[in-house]
């Protein structure tokens, strides 16, 4: 690892022609695998030398690449995330693939679209710019994530901060057609075996989900027939082993319930469907998020269209 106190002599000029391998070297000697990617994206986003100085310190001594340049590509967006706040994954993109193919296929044209547990609010701003014109609220326990949602998501919804459903408007009970709730779902036991990156540097109620990682499921489906619409859907992320057990879940709180996998993202989203009048569509059929229009402060390289996104492969629960 790079001290941080010997890092100024690696900028020993203003040069752009000399800063791009001088950054690369430092990260690599911080152990950084992608240096060279890092580096462009460090110089993308300093200002100054002294600027790119600094976010080689605190990216050589361990922060998330994302909190260091302050954002993070998702579904083709530019979503802001401030210190300390859960980073949106990879595989989260195939959550709002499904969340979308079935919102487009409600009889409704504007969807009551709700992302609990909404960390920085990327589900819900991929789900505003793919939708177009849904009715969105969001909700996060962390201040720091509420933050950043609010500035993420913008006038395209409502951001509100507490616990799960309690800082809700009582009028959204009954009325919500799709639910996503990307909650916390590692074992407690198992967060000391997490990349130091999350570990250390990312919010433990974003990550901690009790003993066995399903303690916030639970609470979110107990709950979800009271403030789901006839017919309407919720979509929790989880890992293929912990599947059998959310779909339990699932059908204890009165919903049915299928799980959608996605090899190439190592992606695993249980669905359930409230009983109703609204006959559930085929979730296979999901939207390519990589097509999400670009809105607000998008990223100039396109999220690579998924496999998955054509024809994620549903499986019995």
């Amino acid at each position: 690892m790079v001290d941080s106190l010997s890092l100024p002599s690696l900028f020993p000029s203003s040069s752009s022609s000399s800063l791009f391998p001088r950054v690369v070297s430092a990260l690599r000697a911080a152990g950084c695998v992608f240096a060279e990617d890092e580096a462009r994206l460090i110089l993308s986003a300093a200002r100054t030398v002294g600027e790119a100085r600094g976010m080689v310190a605190r990216r050589a001594v361990g922060l998330p690449l994302e909190h260091v340049v302050g954002w993070a590509e998702f579904c083709g967006l530019r979503i802001a995330v401030d210190a300390g706040v859960f980073v949106p994954r990879r595989r989260t993109e195939f959550l709002v693939g499904q969340a979308a193919a079935l919102a487009f296929a409600l009889p409704s044209p504007r969807a009551v679209v709700v992302d609990l547990c909404c960390g920085s609010g990327a589900v819900g701003a991929a789900l505003a710019a793919v939708l177009g014109d849904a009715e969105l609220h969001a909700a996060d326990i962390d201040p720091a994530a509420v933050r950043c949602a609010r500035r993420n998501i913008g006038a395209d919804g409502a951001v509100y901060e507490g616990d799960l459903y309690e800082p809700l408007p009582r009028e959204l009970q009954g009325r919500i057609d799709i639910l996503v709730a990307n909650a916390p779902y590692v074992p407690t036991e198992a967060i000391a075996l997490l990349p130091g990156e999350a570990r250390d540097h990312e919010a433990r109620v974003a990550l901690d989900g009790g003993s066995d990682g399903l303690d916030v499921q639970r609470r979110v489906a107990a709950a979800a027939a009271d403030w789901l619409a006839p017919g309407g859907h919720l979509l929790v992320e989880t890992s293929e082993r912990q599947a059998a057990r959310t779909v339990g879940t699932f059908l204890a709180a009165g919903l049915s319930a299928q799980v959608v996998e996605c090899d190439e993202l190592d992606a695993t989203v249980v669905v359930g469907t409230a009983p109703g009048e609204v006959a559930a569509p085929s979730v296979g059929t999901a939207l390519s998020v990589g097509a999400a229009p670009s809105v607000g402060e998008a990223s100039s390289v396109p999220v690579p269209a998924s496999a998955c996104a054509a024809g994620p492969r549903p499986r019995p629960a």
